[in-house]
């Protein structure tokens, strides 16, 4: 072998080093791992847009639901993830209500994670089963004030953002209820449909199916403004309720330490893929509202946010578990 097939050699490994992508290889899948349930919001905005994930990213998108404990088993999985923009996680408000409300956390909230994206917010609907008699909100708080206490409410787990909202509503209306938390918005979503529990609030794209056939019925919408989804479900603020709003948002994010330029890449696949005309539509269809905030935005966010759901938590009365 000659020295000019040697120089040519190392040319074509160099350009080809050039060529390869910024971290892992190219065969290699992301993981996205969601401290959520099948079924949930997230998952639905996460599946909806992993194909086009993967296209903006060079990689295969493997979504990897793990919900224990309300969210916190995932969420340590991605805490003790290689940060190396091969693992990371979508999340919802869920995040910065911990701290809140659980005694103890295996992790710092948001100090051992990179916030990389807020993405956009879910509508929040609050929903009965079809045996409870009433259909607005009048009806509602009319009927929750004379069962004195009795009635129901899920949740995909205590402390997570729709048991909050259930408790949010409550102390809005001065009346009571009995919090039943599930693991996962899908059970519950089974039995408030099977009448097990009485009602719950819910991201709107994890119960608008069952709205649409009539396995549950909408009381309101806890947003400031009617869902373009669902334009019929009036807003709680249209039903007297002005101070009930709740926005349930979504975010992407890594282990803490995620090299800026691996954050860049995210960003901007997340702004590529978000903006994909089928990923719009899905979104548009779910109700999910898309605006990705530029990524210097996002930690001051989530640290608002932890300030902003300490005081909800403290006034609706929700204790630390």
């Amino acid at each position: 072998m000659d020295r000019y097939d040697l120089t040519r050699r190392t040319v074509l490994a160099a350009l080809a080093a050039l060529a390869a992508p910024a971290f892992g290889q190219s065969d290699k899948p992301i993981r996205f791992i969601l401290p959520n349930a099948t079924g949930s919001g997230v998952d639905a905005i996460t599946r909806a847009a992993q194909s086009a994930l993967g296209k903006a990213l060079g990689h295969s998108v493997i979504v990897d639901n793990q919900p224990g404990a309300g969210g916190i088993v995932g969420l340590q999985a991605l805490a003790r993830s290689p940060a190396d923009g091969m693992t990371l996680g979508v999340v919802s408000n869920n995040v910065v209500i911990f701290p809140s409300v659980l005694k103890s956390m295996p992790f710092d909230m948001p100090g051992d994670f990179t916030p990389i994206a807020v993405v956009g917010y879910t509508p929040v609907v609050l929903v009965v089963n079809a045996k409870v008699p009433a259909a607005n909100a009048k009806e509602f708080i009319a009927l929750l004030k004379s069962r004195n206490g009795d009635m129901t409410y899920a949740s995909g787990g205590n402390g997570t953002i729709l048991h909050l909202a259930s408790a949010m509503f409550l102390d809005e209306t001065r009346t009571q209820a009995r919090h039943i938390p599930y693991k996962g918005v899908g059970p519950m979503v089974t039995d408030l449909i099977g009448g097990q529990v009485d009602f719950a609030t819910a991201a709107l794209p994890s119960v608008h199916a069952h709205l649409k056939s009539g396995a549950l019925r909408a009381i309101g919408m806890a947003t400031a403004q009617r869902a373009a989804a669902a334009p019929d479900i009036p807003t709680f603020a249209e039903q007297g309720l002005p101070g009930y709003v709740v926005e349930a948002w979504f975010a992407v994010i890594g282990p803490k330490g995620l090299p800026a330029a691996d954050v860049k890449r995210v960003h901007d696949a997340v702004v590529t893929a978000f903006n994909d005309a089928e990923v719009k539509e899905a979104m548009a269809k779910q109700g999910n509202v898309i605006n990705v905030a530029p990524a210097d935005k996002a930690m001051p966010f989530f640290r608002s946010e932890l300030a902003k759901y300490a005081a909800l938590v403290k006034k609706a009365g929700v204790e630390a578990q």
